[in-house]
């Protein structure tokens, strides 16, 4: 992955409904390249969808989100982990090698320079030695190391994170938020929907604060005070109300 390649994502007065009631209204801005934002707002606010609609999932009502030539390849998103199936009987280094789709296709087979970059992203993520354990038995924090370990081989240019240290440990989500600031190092564009403001004011540049309408869009300090987050909160209760 270059970093030279990452495009802008810009996004032109969009707005997604379900079933016409709108999740996302009338939205304007650009993610620059390399930039690093966090997108939070109250319950509710059409944080997910707007993840979901950046990464071609859901269909825009209004609008339209420029990619400005980025390949489906070089996009990766990462669901909330409540959303992946654990039940399906996998092996570690297979969900892993999932992230080489790209590269080799469905149908391609995983050579043995592919497993050894597919161990090296394991022990990347500290789990080392799991290479042949059963997804289902790892706990929440495992598992979502190994969606980080997929993540890093599909070497993206822009990485879609929707809520990833939700109903983690502290320590797993403080390693997962390093290897965030190094994708960011690296030029990448990531983006991720979080909750938890304190860590988005300690680790995010930028800020998008979302109560399906935009409330603020820049740097955190600007974009996470306590006028504006008042606000969304006032915005997210008046669309439930109007509801």
């Amino acid at each position: 992955m270059n970093p030279r390649t990452v495009p802008a994502i810009d996004i032109k007065d969009l707005t997604v409904a379900y079933d016409r009631e709108p999740a996302v209204h009338h939205l304007t801005g650009c993610f620059a390249p390399g930039s690093l934002t966090a997108i939070v707002g109250p319950n509710g606010a059409g944080k997910s969808t707007l993840l979901k609609t950046i990464a071609g999932l859901v269909a825009a009502d209004e609008g339209e989100v420029r990619m400005n030539g980025l390949t489906r390849r070089g996009l990766a998103y990462l669901p909330q982990l409540a959303e992946v199936d654990r039940s399906f009987p996998i092996s570690v280094i297979d969900a892993v090698s999932l992230g080489l789709w790209a590269e080799i296709g469905l149908f391609g087979a995983i050579t043995g320079g592919l497993t050894a970059r597919a161990r090296a992203a394991l022990g990347a993520v500290g789990l080392a030695g799991f290479e042949y354990r059963q997804v289902g038995s790892l706990s929440a924090g495992q598992f979502q190391r190994v969606l980080f370990a997929r993540l890093m081989l599909q070497d993206a240019g822009v990485i879609l994170l929707d809520e990833p240290f939700a109903a983690i440990d502290e320590r797993t989500a403080a390693d997962l938020m390093d290897l965030v600031h190094r994708w960011h190092e690296e030029g990448r564009t990531v983006i991720a929907v979080l909750h938890d403001i304190e860590r988005v004011r300690a680790a995010f540049p930028q800020v998008l604060l979302l109560a399906r309408e935009p409330v603020a869009w820049g740097p955190a300090a600007e974009a996470l005070t306590p006028e504006n987050l008042r606000r969304a909160r006032y915005i997210s209760d008046s669309w439930s109300d109007a509801a």
